[in-house]
């Protein structure tokens, strides 16, 4: 069987040597070609490569981001049984993607567990994403003048009407507003050297908490159809498994239903203060998460919804910051891809 090995040499766990290994296991069983991601949307070339050469396998070597830009590149033309079935090797931080599957967070263990996986054919379909975009800006909206910028959209939106982004794939989550903001300001901080960790996120979705001005005037609206729409909301996270993200080995679980076999879930905030913020966090990191609390929003098994903000907020799907829009319309795509379990 032919596989192509897409392998982020930028991502943080990995190493040519780690990388040389891997291979050579995968090489075992698979007839193996090896390719380097070198620029960013790379690895959505090289996954739409593979599903128009008709490989049998890819296997990603990367963290979340090199997942998310494979799976948009194989799923270009849309969901199908010719496409090839994805494994993923964890080399990122956090591999949210890879330990939603039971993966092991060893390179080397998880290698394995794909072979064994692969020896014997267990494979199975999971449900994805899509998020679509409008009033969308690649440059983040600076403190100086956000009133300015926020009716400058709004006008040329209403001059020529909402135009959408074409759809993003996502595999584990989405999501609008403060999430967003803080991904920005650790990929400010990666791009000056710092090494991606969870004291990072941490630190810098403290400083974003505490001196940001959303949660105390919410901009963003949350439409489900066939609900009444729930206003004022300064957070929302959209999920396709559980959990959401890790501290390193502790997950932060805001929607401990999510799963590969049903729609998507969201966990939104409203207006809130720093003691509310703690509460909620400390019901997403418990065990067992059971959340209360004033201002808290929870949808399970959502087939479509969408955001709307009065001014641009970050939007972010799997961990990547795409900069500022003030819509987000999210889908469900059941059965939209093969994996190995």
């Amino acid at each position: 069987m032919r596989a192509l090995v897409v392998v982020n040499p930028a991502a943080t766990s990995t190493t040519a040597k780690m990388r040389d290994v891997l291979v050579g296991a995968l090489a075992s069983e698979l007839k193996v070609d090896v390719a380097e991601t070198a620029h960013r949307g790379h690895g959505r070339e090289l996954g739409a490569r593979a599903a128009a050469d008709g490989l049998d396998f890819v296997v990603t070597l990367g963290g979340d981001g090199t997942v998310n830009e494979v799976v948009n590149g194989l799923l270009e033309k849309g969901p199908g049984p010719h496409l090839p079935t994805l494994a993923v090797v964890p080399g990122g931080s956090t591999n949210v993607f890879s330990r939603a599957l039971g993966r092991s967070r060893d390179p080397v263990e998880a290698t394995a567990e794909i072979l064994d996986s692969i020896r014997a054919g267990r494979t199975r379909s999971v449900s994805l994403g899509t998020a679509s975009a409008t009033g969308t800006s690649t440059a983040p909206l600076t403190e100086a003048d956000p009133g300015t910028a926020a009716r400058d959209a709004a006008a040329d939106a209403a001059a020529s009407g909402p135009e959408w982004t074409p759809p993003r794939w996502f595999v584990f989550a989405a999501g609008l507003g403060f999430d967003a903001e803080v991904i920005a300001r650790v990929e400010a901080q990666r791009a000056r050297g710092r090494r991606s960790t969870g004291a990072l996120y941490v630190r810098e979705a403290t400083t974003a908490f505490l001196a940001g001005r959303e949660r105390r005037r919410p901009a963003m609206t949350l439409q489900v159809p066939g609900e009444p729409d729930v206003r004022d909301l300064f957070l929302c996270l959209v999920s396709n498994v559980s959990p959401w993200t890790y501290l390193g080995p502790r997950p932060v679980n805001p929607s401990p239903e999510a799963s590969f076999d049903t729609a998507l879930d969201v966990f939104a905030l409203g207006r809130t203060n720093p003691v509310r913020m703690l509460r909620t966090l400390r019901q997403a990191l418990a065990p067992s998460p059971r959340f209360r609390g004033r201002g808290l929003h929870r949808r399970h098994d959502v087939e479509e919804l969408s955001l709307t903000a009065v001014r641009p907020q970050g939007w972010q799907v799997d961990g990547d910051h795409l900069g500022t829009a003030t819509g987000l319309r999210l889908r469900s795509v059941p059965h939209a891809l093969r994996v190995v379990s």
